[in-house]
C-alpha cells in the first residue's frame, strides 16, 4: 500500500480510537461547568482568581506531559465557578526553558468553554501566560489592545488573573486564546477532516513563519501504539525555497491534514516568495501585491515596528482564506521582549531599540521573514502604504491612546504585581531583560519613555523612505464633503432615487430602505465625525452602528452585494467608519472603510424592507440614484438630564409574562419607574407607549417578534422578545 494511503487509513483509525476513547470516558468524567457557593475559594487581589488542583498531586513541569486537573475560577464579583476534568501541561519555547519555576501552561478542557464569557471564544484550549521576562507584566496585552486599534480583526485575549495550582501561589498570569481556527480567535473557513473529491482545500490555512522549526516535513514516521502500526506523521511545515523560510501549518493540524492541502499552501506561499523577489516584484499584476492584503499587512507591519519586537518576523502568523489568493497579517503574538526589552547587542550593535527599524535589526533573517520584509521596502508602493497608514493612525491618536492603555494596565495590575514579586523578584533576570529597575512604576515608566522616542523616530523614518515615487495604480484619498453633523440631532438619510429613508430592522438587525414614517426611530440616525475624518452612525431605536459585515477579500469592486447592518458600536472599528463623498448638491454616497464599498438600495426598489447593499464603488457612484442619498434632520436628541439626575441610579427589571400578556417594570421603589417606554413591532411601528410604572397590555397584539425601548439618565435601552 502505498504510504500516503497507509496515512490516510491510520490516521482515521486513529480518530475512530479516539473517538471511542472519549466516548467511553464520557460515561465516567464529564467536563462540567458549575457555579458553586464556595468560601474556600477566594480572589487574593482586585482580579480574578484561578485555582488549578492536578488529580495526582504533581505539579506540571512538562511540556510533553498533560496532567489531568480541575479548575475554580473566582470572577470579579466572586461568584465561583468549577471546572472539572481538563488537562494542563506547561507550555513555550524560550518561556519554558528560562522559567526559572514560573512556567506558561496550556489548559485542555474535555468540552468547549466561553472560559473568559460574552465576546471570546467557546474552545477546549486556552493558553496562560506567565509574562516571566516582562517585569510590567503588559507588554502582550497592550500589543493585542494596539492591534485591536489598528483594526486587525483577531486579537488575542488579555484577562489578568493570580493563579493557584495545587495550593502554591505561581503569581500573576494571563489568560489568552491558543492561536487556532475558530470564531473569535482565527474565524477563517474550516475544512472538511476527511477530504473527498469536492472538497475545497483552497483554505482556511493557518501558518506561521516559526524560527523555531518546531514542525515536520514528509517521510517523518512514528509508531502510534494505539494502533499497532507505523503511520507517516502528516507534514505540518515546510521550507521556502529562496530564502529558506520555516513555514509552520498550525490548520489544519498534523491528525488532520492531507498530502494534497499541505502541497497546496507550500505552493501558494512559494509563489509569493518567487513574486516577492522577481524582477517584476514591484508589479501591480505581476509582482506579489496580488497575493497580499494590503490592510493586514500595513496594520500588522506597524504594530511590529511600534513595538519593536525583535521577534517580529522570527515569530509571524499570517493566514489564508478559502476561495481568496491574499495572505493576510497577524495575529500578533509573543511580545514579551518587545519595547525595548532584550539585552542583545547582535543587531546594530546596541540593545536600544529606541531608533531602529525591525525590519534592518530584528531577528529573523537566517530563519524567519525578516528578508521578506526588506524586500518589500524596495517597493515605492509598500513604502507609501506603510507612511500613509502610520499617518492615519497618529491622527487618531493612537499615541495618547497607547498612553492611556499602559496607566490603565497598570493601575489594573498595582495589588497582583505586589504579590507576583513577592514570590519572583522584581530584580532578577530570567532571560535578556534589558535593565532591571528598582520599583514596577519605574519598569513602566521605561516603556513610556521608549515610546515617546521610538514613535517620533517611526513618523520621520517613514516618510524618509516614502519618497513620493508615483505608483501606477495610485489609491484614492478619502473625501472629506462639506458636511458637519450637529451632536444634539438625528437625522435620516433618503434614497435620491426611491426616496425611501435607510431603516435598521429591530429584527434581524439587517438594514432596508423604509417608506419615511413620522416617529419611526428605526430610521433616524446620530451621525459623529471622527478625528480621521469619516464618520460614526448609529441608530436611535438600538444605539447599535452602521456596519459593513462583507466577509474575505475587499476592494471598491470585489465581493460586493452583502447586506447592510447594525453591530455594536464600536467607532474604532473600519467597518463602522463611514466616507460621505459629495456626488452632487447635497447628495452623499457612503462609503465604507473597510469595504471600500458603496451603500446601494438594491435594485432601486422602492418597496418596503427592500435591502441597502455593500455594493460597488466606481464612476456610477456620480450617476446612479441608488447609491446617492440626501441627510435631513429628524429630531432632537434629548438632553442629558441635570447632574442630580444623570446620578440618580436604581435597580429594576424588565419582565414580560406570556400568560397574561402584560409587560411590566419592578423595582423597590415604585416612585422611580417615572420613565416612558415603547413597544415597536417588526416592522419598526409603535405600537404602544406607556409609563415605566404602568405597565403594558398586548393582550390584542397579534403573535411575533417585538422590541421595548425606553430611556434612563439620557441613555437609551432596548430589548426584544416573543409575544407567544
Amino acid at each position: 500500500m502505498p504510504p500516503q494511503y497507509v496515512r490516510k487509513y491510520s490516521m482515521q483509525m486513529k480518530r475512530l480510537f479516539t473517538y471511542c476513547l472519549l466516548t467511553i470516558c464520557a460515561l465516567t468524567i464529564s467536563a462540567q461547568e458549575i457555579l458553586v457557593d464556595d468560601s474556600e475559594h477566594t480572589r487574593l487581589t482586585n482580579l480574578p482568581h484561578v485555582y488549578i488542583n492536578t488529580y495526582d498531586g504533581k505539579m506540571p513541569t512538562s511540556k510533553n506531559t498533560e496532567l489531568w486537573a480541575e479548575l475554580y475560577y473566582v470572577d470579579e464579583e466572586n461568584i465561583v465557578t468549577y471546572y472539572d476534568s481538563l488537562e494542563i501541561r506547561c507550555r513555550g519555547n524560550s518561556t519554558y526553558s528560562n522559567a526559572g519555576g514560573k512556567y506558561a501552561y496550556r489548559i485542555k478542557f474535555a468540552s468547549k468553554q466561553k472560559l473568559l464569557g460574552k465576546g471570546y471564544a467557546r474552545a477546549k484550549k486556552w493558553s496562560l501566560l506567565a509574562n516571566q521576562f516582562d517585569k510590567t507584566l503588559i507588554r502582550n496585552a497592550l500589543t493585542a489592545l494596539i492591534g485591536e486599534r489598528a483594526g486587525l480583526k483577531f486579537n488575542p485575549a488579555a484577562k489578568f488573573v493570580d493563579l493557584t495550582v495545587n495550593d502554591s501561589y505561581r503569581g500573576n498570569y494571563q489568560i489568552s486564546d491558543q492561536i487556532d481556527v475558530r470564531p473569535h480567535r482565527v474565524n477563517i473557513t474550516e475544512q472538511d477532516e476527511v477530504l473527498t473529491s469536492e472538497s475545497n482545500i483552497t483554505g482556511g490555512y493557518l501558518l506561521e513563519v516559526d524560527g523555531f522549526k518546531d514542525f515536520s516535513t514528509y517521510g517523518s514516521w512514528y509508531y502510534d501504539e494505539a494502533l499497532g502500526d507505523w503511520v507517516i506523521m502528516g507534514a505540518d511545515g515546510f521550507y521556502t525555497s529562496k530564502k529558506n523560510v520555516p513555514v509552520r501549518i498550525h490548520y489544519p493540524d498534523e491528525d488532520d491534514i492531507d498530502d494534497t492541502q499541505s502541497t497546496y499552501i507550500s505552493n501558494h506561499v512559494q509563489e509569493f516568495e518567487n513574486r516577492l523577489f522577481s524582477s517584476d516584484f514591484k508589479s501591480a499584476v505581476d509582482g506579489y501585491r496580488p497575493m497580499v492584503d494590503s490592510t493586514s499587512l500595513a496594520n500588522w507591519y506597524i504594530c511590529t515596528e511600534i513595538s519593536a519586537n525583535v521577534d517580529g518576523f522570527f515569530s509571524t502568523y499570517f493566514y489564508k482564506e478559502q476561495d481568496d489568493p491574499h495572505l493576510y497579517w497577524g495575529p500578533l503574538w509573543d511580545y514579551d521582549i518587545a519595547y525595548n526589552n532584550d539585552n542583545r547587542t547582535d543587531r546594530g550593535g546596541t540593545s536600544d531599540t529606541s531608533r531602529q527599524l525591525m525590519a534592518e535589526n530584528g531577528y529573523g533573517s537566517s530563519n524567519g521573514c525578516r528578508y521578506w520584509l526588506q524586500q518589500m521596502w524596495k517597493d515605492p508602493w509598500f513604502a507609501r502604504l506603510i507612511n500613509r497608514r502610520y499617518k492615519e493612525l497618529i491622527a487618531d491618536s493612537i499615541e495618547s491612546y497607547i498612553y492611556e492603555k499602559i496607566d490603565s494596565l497598570q493601575t489594573l495590575l498595582e495589588e497582583s504585581q505586589e504579590f507576583n514579586y513577592r514570590v519572583w523578584g522584581l530584580q532578577k533576570q530570567y532571560c535578556r531583560e534589558r535593565i532591571l529597575y528598582s520599583t514596577y512604576n519605574a519598569d513602566v515608566q521605561a516603556i513610556k519613555t521608549f515610546l515617546g522616542i521610538h514613535l517620533p523616530y517611526l513618523t520621520r523614518t517613514f516618510a524618509k523612505y516614502d519618497t513620493g515615487e508615483p505608483d501606477p495604480e495610485p489609491q484614492p484619498e478619502p473625501v472629506v464633503p462639506a458636511f458637519t453633523p450637529s451632536s444634539n440631532m438625528f437625522y435620516g438619510f433618503a434614497n435620491v432615487g426611491s426616496l425611501t429613508l435607510l431603516d435598521a430592522d429591530a429584527i434581524s438587525d439587517k438594514v432596508q430602505c423604509w417608506e419615511e414614517t413620522e416617529g419611526r426611530e428605526s430610521q433616524q440616525w446620530s451621525i459623529t465625525q471622527l478625528s480621521n475624518g469619516t464618520y460614526f452612525i448609529v441608530n436611535r431605536i438600538s444605539n447599535w452602528a452602521l456596519n459593513d459585515p462583507t466577509e474575505g477579500e475587499v476592494g471598491e469592486t470585489v465581493n460586493v452585494g452583502t447586506q447592510l447592518n447594525v453591530a455594536a458600536p464600536d467607532s474604532t472599528s473600519a467597518r463602522q467608519q463611514w466616507n460621505l463623498s459629495a456626488a452632487g448638491e447635497g447628495q452623499y454616497n457612503l462609503i465604507n472603510i473597510y469595504s471600500k464599498h458603496t451603500a446601494n438600495l438594491s435594485g432601486g426598489g422602492k418597496s418596503n424592507g427592500t435591502s441597502v447593499l455593500s455594493y460597488t464603488t466606481d464612476s456610477k457612484n456620480e450617476t446612479s440614484n441608488n447609491r446617492k442619498w440626501t441627510i435631513e434632520v429628524l429630531d432632537s436628541i434629548p438632553q442629558i438630564p441635570d447632574a442630580v439626575e444623570t446620578l440618580r441610579r436604581f435597580d429594576y427589571a424588565l419582565a414580560y409574562n406570556p400568560f397574561t400578556h402584560r409587560l411590566h417594570f419592578g423595582c423597590d421603589n415604585p416612585a422611580d419607574l417615572d420613565f416612558p417606554a415603547k413597544v415597536y413591532a417588526a416592522d419598526g411601528r409603535c405600537v404602544i407607549s406607556f409609563r415605566a410604572g404602568n405597565g403594558a397590555d398586548l393582550t390584542t397584539m397579534p403573535r411575533g417578534m417585538y422590541v421595548v425601548s425606553w430611556v434612563v439618565g439620557g441613555k437609551r435601552q432596548s430589548v426584544k422578545f416573543f409575544r407567544e
